[in-house]
């Protein structure tokens, strides 16, 4: 990776030193104009940069409350950061088991001074709404006066899905976040987007949080390799999302979540001992050098798990009748060995 980073034509440029410089301004200014918005930071996490966001909303409104799903990234992920760096009390919105609604929004009773939404929700298969029911959602919102932060560590997955681009779905929101090392495979970073004093407040806070690296033009430089490599691919990869989860309908024991899948990523939930299945997996990986997941999950169903599926590079080596044969092996063992 890094002696492909060497070779990129924007690894000549000048690096950057504490956030300054040519190359690092230039992609700055590439997803600004990706996401359709007059600024935007590099970032070395997603975390650094959620927190920054809110931080601001809440300054300004002088209402240190925030509201999201139960499931989001701040809530299940980052260990109170709001709460305990910021002083900041997080409302959760709506249901964990679904997606948050225009209701669940106009039932808050009290003031909020940002509204958090995750396109798409990780924690449920990496579902995301309807259009009208995201515009509804977010004007009711605005009607209370929140302002609107998007979690758009996966957006780049989401755009396929709503057949719109990066730009539309963003200028729904005051703020963005998007990340560059999950779909699009870079070593590590992301980046805030907003207007012109938003990111500046950004920066400032940026430094405050130890965020300001004194370099970070290798991040960067994956990242922008990223975007050139993966974002043409994110349609692809949810097409053979489908076909995959298609593939596993017939298999007992087994459901997707969402059924189709809204992105290149779903869940799967499998019933069974969970150190028999474990093991299935774990003797597919010795005997065939396939790992059919990372982890299996527990859910609220004793004997049921799921694991998230996310289909890369990696998947597109398999058809989705050998991926089902796969998975087969491991609910039933023998039958494809």
């Amino acid at each position: 990776m890094l002696a492909a980073l060497a070779a990129l034509d924007a690894a000549a440029l000048p690096s950057d030193l504490y956030g300054e410089g040519e190359q690092l301004a230039r992609f700055e200014a590439r997803i600004a104009a990706e996401l359709g918005k007059p600024a935007a930071v590099f970032m070395p996490s997603g975390t650094l940069a959620q927190q920054i966001a809110l931080r601001i909303w809440t300054d300004r409104a002088g209402t240190a409350t925030v509201a999201m799903h139960p499931t989001a990234h701040p809530v299940v992920h980052e260990s109170q950061s709001l709460e305990f760096v910021h002083g900041l009390r997080v409302v959760p919105v709506g249901s964990p088991v679904r997606l948050m609604t225009r209701d669940d929004v106009a039932a808050l009773a009290e003031p909020i001074a940002a509204l958090l939404v995750e396109l798409p929700q990780r924690e449920l298969g990496a579902q995301l709404p309807d259009w009208d029911e995201l515009l509804a959602l977010l004007a009711t919102a605005r009607e209370r006066g929140m302002r609107l932060h998007l979690d758009g560590a996966r957006l780049w997955e989401a755009a396929p899905h709503y057949a719109r681009s990066h730009g539309e779905i963003a200028a729904l929101f005051d703020s963005v976040y998007v990340s560059f090392y999950k779909g699009l495979d870079a070593i590590a970073g992301a980046a805030l987007a907003g207007d012109e004093t938003f990111i500046g407040q950004a920066r400032l806070w940026q430094h405050r949080l130890g965020g300001r690296l004194v370099a970070l033009y290798p991040l960067a430089l994956s990242a922008e390799a990223g975007c050139d490599t993966y974002l043409p691919r994110m349609a692809r990869y949810r097409a053979v999302a489908r076909e995959i989860a298609e593939a596993l309908e017939p298999i007992e024991g087994l459901a997707v979540v969402p059924d189709p899948p809204h992105t290149n990523t779903f869940h799967v939930y499998i019933s069974g001992d969970f150190d028999e299945l474990t093991e299935r997996a774990a003797a597919i990986e010795r005997e065939r050098g396939i790992r059919p997941f990372r982890r299996l999950a527990p859910t609220a169903l004793l004997g049921l798990w799921k694991w998230e599926f996310v289909v890369g590079e990696a998947t597109l080596a398999f058809t989705p009748a050998e991926i089902a044969a796969i998975v087969q092996d491991i609910v039933e063992p023998g039958l494809h060995s």
